[in-house]
């Protein structure tokens, strides 16, 4: 499928996306200007019996569905309250407001300068109304869950004619274990693009998922960044919760892109991704001079510590046993490479390259020693 660049001027781009509509849900033949994502949304809407000219009914869930979809996200609530309350006050003066829904597209919050007297924002933005795909079609919070990535969506790319007056940026938002918890929209209703606003809602989702990892109980956090890279802004910097066992309770999205970890299910302590003696992370003082830590990939992360009164229950010494030798044995072949590679970094100097991994000297000597047979 063939994606036009699409213009500046508004009412070009309008037009486009007429055209693509035509096209794709019409029968017609010309170009198509909507990224490839929107069309297969539109593509699932018509296979599922939609047809673009139905009235869509902005359902609510049940009132028991409601009290059950409030606790089961009260900590998303939470974690989101200051950031949305913040980010309605922001898109205010561009009359764009912020919805927070769950992970099934189900509204749970909302935050702005939302018009009382507009039926088509009052019936978005109430509590327990489903905005998912297969209740409203193709928008920006069902693409979004769907993607599991930043979407954009201007007027008529979204799929029915009731929903063509809104524009809308979404950004999915990850759990301290990886999962999806929700997503993050910012709307407005028949307003100018602005497609920039995707920047600005995926930032505040990364803080609500910083907010919803430090949520965790943890005994230590550990605040991550490439080693010799700038410094970067709080919602940028990758979180890590530790409990006092070495054992990983939550990490945020950078964190995970950082380590290589897909799901926290797939790292369960802090010897599965640090090539060092994890013990070292809990020697660090807060405010001290960062840590530079070996990754089992070969790299460097720079790490500074800070301390949590949220504690991690502790684990059974046999539990941690079992997870360290687990990880010991998946990553021995691994960690010769490391120490091999980190002993030619420093021009041989066996002592410099047992300090900086946290082992003894003996230990490079032996690991050498046995790679090498």
């Amino acid at each position: 499928m063939t994606v036009m660049q699409m213009p500046s001027s508004s009412s070009t781009r309008l037009d486009l996306i007429t055209q693509s509509r035509n096209v794709l849900l019409g029968g017609k033949r010309g170009q198509v200007a909507v990224h490839d994502w929107i069309a297969a949304s539109w593509r699932r809407c018509i296979e599922a019996g939609h047809e673009p000219q139905r009235r869509v009914a902005f359902d609510v869930i049940s009132s028991a569905m409601q009290r059950r979809t409030r606790e089961a996200n009260r900590q998303l609530a939470q974690a989101a309250q200051s950031t949305l309350l913040q980010l309605g006050q922001a898109i205010a003066p561009i009359r764009y407001f912020a919805i927070l829904t769950n992970a099934q597209g189900v509204v749970v919050a909302s935050s702005g300068q939302i018009d009382s007297q507009d039926r088509r924002a009052t019936l978005i933005t109430r509590e327990g109304v489903d905005l998912s795909e297969r209740a409203v079609g193709t928008t920006a919070i069902g693409a979004a869950l769907a993607e599991q990535a930043d979407v954009w969506l201007h007027r008529g790319e979204h799929f029915f004619e009731d929903t063509s007056a809104y524009s809308c940026a979404g950004s999915p938002i990850f759990d301290g274990a990886g999962r999806c918890a929700g997503m993050l929209d910012v709307t407005g209703i028949e307003v100018q693009e602005r497609p920039e606003l995707i920047h600005r809602v995926s930032s505040a989702a990364r803080r609500i998922e910083n907010q919803l990892v430090l949520a965790n109980p943890h005994t230590l956090v550990a605040h991550l960044r490439w080693a010799g890279a700038d410094a970067l802004g709080r919602e940028a910097e990758g979180l890590l919760c530790l409990g006092e066992d070495g054992q990983i309770c939550a990490m945020n999205r950078t964190a995970r892109q950082m380590l290589g970890v897909s799901e926290l299910a797939s790292a369960s302590h802090a010897s599965d991704v640090f090539a060092t003696d994890w013990r070292r992370l809990f020697d660090a003082q807060l405010g001290q001079a960062a840590l530079e830590v070996p990754l089992w990939s070969g790299l460097q992360v720079e790490l500074r510590t800070s301390r949590s009164g949220k504690l991690a229950p502790k684990t059974t010494s046999s539990v941690v046993d079992t997870r360290v030798r687990h990880s010991v044995g998946a990553l021995k072949a691994h960690e010769v490479d490391v120490i091999r590679d980190t002993v030619a970094q420093l021009k041989g100097n066996v002592a410099a390259a047992a300090e900086k991994l946290g082992i003894s000297r003996a230990t490079v000597y032996r690991k050498l020693r046995s790679g090498s047979r």
